[in-house]
């Protein structure tokens, strides 16, 4: 599959990654592939936040597209796959973007540098390079309150023209910047947003589409939400996004993924809720919330 900037747009899932014994879980890898390549997903993201992709090795970072890439190709349906690449040294990412040139993937999501903060013009600087170096397309990954620097529209913009960069995960807690940048992108610069709790009111300003890891829960209903937005109708939007908001909320009470392994976990999808230090499983007091509110779904769906 090719010609990213075609298929960046919808519902797009950031792919947990599945751990057990402290190894990569591959039998649960292939059940989730399975179960949300039959959804009404659009495409996965692997490796990035959600993913837990600094924790992983390079060799399990590997293992982790083959395996999602092997079972698609075994199924009925074949999804785009985007890489989530992050750090704050533009060599050390040039180097990561030649490791990967030859993985079976359709491009690229990769964060703004953490921590060093640099200017607007470093920002440029370490985009450009990194488009103009890398195999696949980008998307960028716009998420100032974990890295500290916020791209701001005027270098969007500028980034927007490069025909290497063809969209953006936004997580700028901006909607006035949002809205800004939806006005005067290029037509053909997709910009989906990453924040769960504005799935809904993204859309609704014109978004592309989302990339959300509360859909991993309830994934048809996030798909009908963006579904109905596109055809213009607000309000069966709204109606499917009230079945849902509420998971947005819990699902981030404690830090992402947990809640959503324990979710899956509980639900037979993968085989433990485990998480790699920093990250630790829930607490018992969300445990229980979450137990509750499967029971409620449960009830209701029979």
């Amino acid at each position: 599959m090719t010609g990213l900037e075609d298929h960046l747009h919808g519902l797009w899932l950031p792919l947990v990654t599945p751990f057990q014994g402290g190894a990569l879980d591959e039998r649960s890898l292939r059940r989730l592939t399975r179960h949300y390549s039959a959804q009404g997903i659009d495409g996965f993201i692997l490796g990035a936040t959600s993913g837990e992709g600094m924790t992983l090795r390079e060799a399990e970072l590997e293992r982790l597209v083959a395996i999602v890439r092997d079972e698609m190709a075994a199924g009925r349906r074949t999804l785009p796959i985007c890489l989530g690449l992050s750090g704050a040294d533009t060599a050390r990412l040039k180097d990561r973007l030649d490791e990967t040139a030859d993985w079976p993937i359709d491009g690229y999501l990769i964060a703004s540098p953490y921590y060093v903060r640099p200017s607007q013009r470093g920002l440029l600087a370490h985009f450009e390079t990194l488009a103009d170096h890398a195999a696949w397309p980008i998307a960028l990954y716009n998420i100032p309150y974990r890295t500290s620097v916020n791209i701001t529209n005027q270098t969007m913009l500028r980034l927007a023209e490069h025909p290497n960069i063809v969209g953006l995960k936004d997580c700028g807690a901006s909607r006035e910047q949002s809205i800004a940048l939806l006005r005067d992108r290029p037509k053909d610069f997709r910009v989906l947003t990453g924040e769960d709790a504005n799935y809904f009111e993204a859309l609704v300003d014109g978004a592309d589409g989302g990339i959300v890891l509360s859909a991993h829960v309830e994934t048809a209903t996030f798909a009908a939400v963006y579904a109905e937005a596109k055809r213009g109708n607000h309000d069966a939007a709204l109606a499917r996004w009230h079945e849902v908001a509420d998971l947005t909320q819990l699902l981030f009470t404690e830090p992402s993924p947990a809640p959503a392994k324990y979710w899956l976990w509980r639900c037979g999808l993968i085989d433990s809720p485990e998480v790699r230090l920093p990250m630790v499983e829930v607490s018992s007091e969300l445990a229980a919330a979450i137990d509750r509110e499967i029971e409620r779904r449960t009830k209701v769906a029979a």
